[in-house]
């Protein structure tokens, strides 16, 4: 079967992979890319690694805007595929190739046939972290191409091919990265009593974090305290003087989150008086929630149905988007598109469905057309 633009396109970026605010060679290929489109009708700005691309309406009164994600993940891919990353412990492993992808395909039919509005799309860096939304919302860059609407799409390897799955309100969670560093004191294994044992300490705080959810937090709340690494030591008969702990808060209430962070800092204070150690907390990114706006994503569902494109009510996820700081600002909505993959967002594996690509196409072209 041959190979369509899109596949080409995607597999072109799936290649090269780069962390937020290092997508360097993204960038160029996505600026090559909008310059064998039709020019009439376009204006190009840099941002950062980022790239905003305003689409000149016939007849404008308002702006609507269409936001991709450009960055990569620090994971070694262990796919099959024979385009696979050629940035070794990098990889696309949350579908931003596809998101760009679907981006330019936009992208060019609307260069062709503009609308009477103007459309702004808005490659947007580093989204899985440091986070690039918030800073680029105060750029001068976006701030002069304000969207008076803007929507994103979030690939969901769960779902069927093509599928789309949103709801009005609350989609995705507020979201805390957690990096936790304990500081004691060292020395032989033999003698733990001259020591300050920082594994022994961060073991029982691992332990201790649960119950701020379980027991602080009230069940009627949603909230996630995951710790999904822990570094200590350097040999085996060795006292580890430090240890440190990296992990993520989510909650569905930015207030709850505010608790939680709370009650960290609470325990963290009686740890050190219980291990006579030192702790230090850094809660590195912060996502806003994705909050839908619900008359959008109403009109939004009935051109889903009158086009016949298929549509599943979505429920809350405790995933995190720094999409959220944009609808904060700007009315819009997010929504999940079936890709349908054996393996998971963030896994080595992940295999999104290419045939998605064209349908992609077509779903935000014709929402953009019509919203």
């Amino acid at each position: 079967m041959a190979i369509t633009e899109l596949q080409r396109i995607r597999r072109a970026l799936h290649q090269i992979p780069e962390l937020g605010f290092q997508e360097f060679k993204t960038q160029q290929f996505l600026l090559d890319k909008i310059q064998t489109f039709k020019q009439n009708n376009l204006s190009v700005k840099k941002w950062k690694t980022g790239i905003l691309v305003k689409v000149h309406g016939t007849n404008p009164i308002r702006t609507i805007g269409f936001r991709c994600d450009i960055d990569g993940l620090p994971i070694f891919e262990e796919t099959d595929y024979d385009f696979r990353s050629k940035h070794e412990g990098n990889m696309h492993a949350c579908g931003h190739d596809f998101h760009m992808t679907i981006g330019l395909g936009t992208l060019k039919k609307l260069a062709e046939k503009p609308i009477e509005d103007n459309v702004v799309f808005i490659f947007q860096p580093a989204e899985e972290g440091p986070g690039g939304a918030e800073p680029l919302l105060q750029s001068e860059e976006l701030q002069t191409w304000m969207p008076d609407l803007i929507f994103a799409l979030h690939i969901a390897p769960e779902l069927p091919t093509g599928l789309i799955s949103t709801k009005p309100g609350l989609l995705f969670a507020n979201t805390s990265e957690l990096f936790i560093d304990f500081k004691g004191k060292g020395g032989h294994a033999a003698y733990p009593h001259l020591t300050k044992d920082m594994v022994v300490a961060a073991s029982y705080f691992v332990t201790q974090l649960q119950q701020i959810v379980s027991r602080r937090i009230d069940p009627l709340e949603s909230a996630v305290i995951t710790i999904g690494k822990i570094d200590a030591g350097f040999v085996q008969n060795v006292v580890a003087e430090k240890a440190r702990l990296e992990g993520t808060i989510r909650t569905l209430n930015p207030e709850i989150m505010k608790e939680v962070k709370a009650n960290v800092e609470m325990l963290v204070k009686g740890f050190e008086i219980s291990y006579e150690c030192s702790i230090s907390i850094d809660y590195g990114s912060n996502y806003y929630q994705v909050y839908n706006d619900e008359q959008v994503v109403e009109r939004f569902k009935e051109i889903a149905q009158a086009h016949s494109f298929d549509w599943h009510d979505a429920k809350p996820a405790m995933t995190g988007e720094d999409f959220g700081y944009m609808l904060r600002d700007i009315p819009g909505f997010m929504f999940w598109f079936g890709v349908d993959s054996p393996y998971g967002l963030h896994h080595s594996k992940l295999t999104p469905d290419e045939e998605a690509l064209s349908i992609g196409v077509n779903i935000v072209e014709t929402a953009i057309r019509e919203l």
